[in-house]
């Protein structure tokens, strides 16, 4: 195997490789017959001066022999040649030194019609040479391949030791393998995939179309138009899935023996692994999906898109509309996101469904032209606020392209960091929106800033520091001033003050601030520092 973690594996030898050694190559060997066959591989070598060799091979073999053995009637020869086409060997090699100088007619009719390769020696060759040599190549391969064997099998086992999860298994196999290995769920949706020599959306485009074409087995073996090699995956003694080996195009063998022991080797770290990991296999393939989309993880769009696809999402004339879900109580949100798949399956609106960050869900919706979002994030709303009466729905812009949603995340995430858990629902609304995002909620998101807590203090600092000492309230003074825009009658009757005294406060609060509030510019100066005191104080 080529996978980028293994040294190249031993080829199988095959007659065109035994007819360019030297000691055959010295015979000056020509095909007569078979051509187009020599790529079969040879088991033995089998030198013969019998009349029925095949009654002496087990298959694969290639047949060596002087010509003195074959009969002299044409219909003998067909005989001779049928026996070693039906046991299979894998060519004739005869020498045109002794008793021919030309391969018979017979022959070559009979080697031709049972598609037989045929090979003459046009020099003597010592056949005993032949075989030591080839031998010799055949049991070196032999002992690689158990070696490699072995190797796969110690791999796998520490891998299920360590309790590896699904990807890191496909991941393996992919490079022990040196092919694209995908694990699919019984309705054909591809979770993980482990492309090896190719890219995301050349394994995975029309996926379910692909692997529907390609029908399951009990045994690991080669199947549908395109010759994958697939194992099954089970569970609980039921079949769950299958995990398929992609070929790759060459003029080698798709897959050999080594190939199938990686992939059954697989197939059970898998069954393993589904029994020590109790986390949804689909449920981790939607996370990783949606992480990787979101921070644009995938090569190109277009493999993003095969991806979702071969997940199940309609990419092709949809709609797309991102939803944060975030979920103060953290330990809800595998429950939350199990009734919200509920909820959009029974809609019958296809989406992917994630965590993105601890206790906060992504969903990615798909929908039709025709289909209106806002039904379905009610409803979302509702089930997340059943589990969590403090959960925070928040919704990004609809887009029409699927490279767009990376940035609609991000904004429904933007809402999300500027929606306090007790914040008020707009009417007629149990979700938010970018447009609900007002100052308050900006210095909200921003609350964290170290700019944001130095511009309140540079603006209030003295005023608190002034109450503080000496036991006054001219903060509350000062917000009911601004409160009012300036409206110094309406201020005093807030604060139940005398217009005297509320004059008297607003010209200390004016030395200690060193501002004029007679000023607009600096009046929403000092809005904003109140607002982004507030929220430092309750966020």
């Amino acid at each position: 195997m080529d996978g980028p973690d293994s040294t190249p594996p031993a080829r199988a030898l095959t007659v065109a490789a035994v007819l360019a050694l030297p000691v055959l190559a010295a015979g000056r060997p020509q095909v007569v017959t078979g051509m187009t066959l020599l790529d079969r591989p040879v088991r033995w070598v089998h030198i013969t001066e019998l009349t029925d060799p095949a009654s002496f091979l087990k298959g694969g073999e290639l047949v060596l022999t002087t010509g003195m053995p074959l009969p002299e009637e044409s219909a003998g020869i067909q005989r001779y040649v049928e026996e070693l086409a039906r046991i299979g060997a894998a060519a004739l090699v005869i020498e045109l030194v002794r008793r021919y100088h030309r391969p018979p007619d017979a022959l070559v009719h009979a080697c031709r019609t049972r598609g037989l390769p045929l090979i003459t020696l046009a020099k003597d060759v010592n056949f005993l040479e032949v075989t030591q040599v080839v031998h010799g190549l055949i049991l070196g391969n032999q002992a690689e391949a158990m070696r490699r064997t072995q190797r796969v099998h110690e791999a796998f086992t520490t891998l299920t030791l360590r309790g590896a999860g699904p990807e890191d298994v496909i991941r393996a196999a992919a490079e022990m393998s040196g092919r694209t290995v995908v694990l699919e769920n019984l309705v054909h949706q591809a979770l993980i995939c482990e492309p090896s020599g190719a890219t995301l959306e050349e394994a995975l485009t029309d996926w379910e179309q692909r692997s529907r074409a390609t029908p399951p087995g009990d045994r690991t073996s080669r199947r549908g138009p395109e010759g994958w090699l697939t194992a099954s995956v089970e569970y609980q003694g039921e079949r769950w899935g299958r995990v398929a080996m992609l070929p790759v195009p060459t003029t080698e063998p798709a897959f050999g023996p080594e190939h199938i022991t990686v992939l059954e080797r697989t197939a059970m770290a898998l069954t393993v692994a589904r029994l020590t990991h109790p986390t949804p296999w689909e449920s981790t393939a939607h996370r990783n999906a949606l992480r990787d989309l979101v921070e644009q993880r995938h090569r190109s769009a277009a493999d993003a898109g095969a991806r979702l696809a071969a997940l199940g999402l309609p990419t092709e004339n949809s709609r797309f509309l991102t939803v944060v879900v975030d979920l103060p109580a953290r330990d809800t949100t595998t429950q939350a996101e199990a009734r919200l798949s509920q909820v959009l399956h029974a809609s019958g609106i296809p989406a992917l469904i994630g965590e993105l960050t601890p206790g906060r869900l992504g969903v990615l919706l798909a929908l039709s032209p025709s289909h209106p979002w806002e039904p379905a994030v009610e409803r979302l709303s509702h089930v997340a606020r059943d589990l969590s009466p403090r959960a925070v729905v928040s919704v990004g812009l609809e887009v029409d392209l699927l490279t767009d949603t990376p940035r609609s995340f991000h904004q429904a995430s933007r809402v999300a960091e500027a929606t306090p858990p007790d914040q008020p629902l707009p009417q007629g609304r149990s979700f938010h929106e970018l447009r609900d995002v007002d100052l308050r909620r900006l210095l909200y998101a921003l609350r964290e800033d170290t700019r944001i807590q130095e511009y309140a203090e540079r603006r209030l600092g003295r005023l608190l520091d002034h109450d503080a000492r000496h036991g006054t309230d001219l903060l509350t003074t000062l917000r009911h001033y601004l409160d009012v825009a300036g409206n110094k009658t309406s201020a005093a009757r807030r604060g139940g003050l005398s217009r005297e005294t509320f004059y008297q406060r607003l010209r200390t609060i004016e030395r200690l601030l060193d501002c004029d509030l007679e000023s607009g510019e600096q009046r929403t100066a000092l809005h904003v520092a109140m607002m982004a005191l507030d929220v430092l104080r309750t966020g």
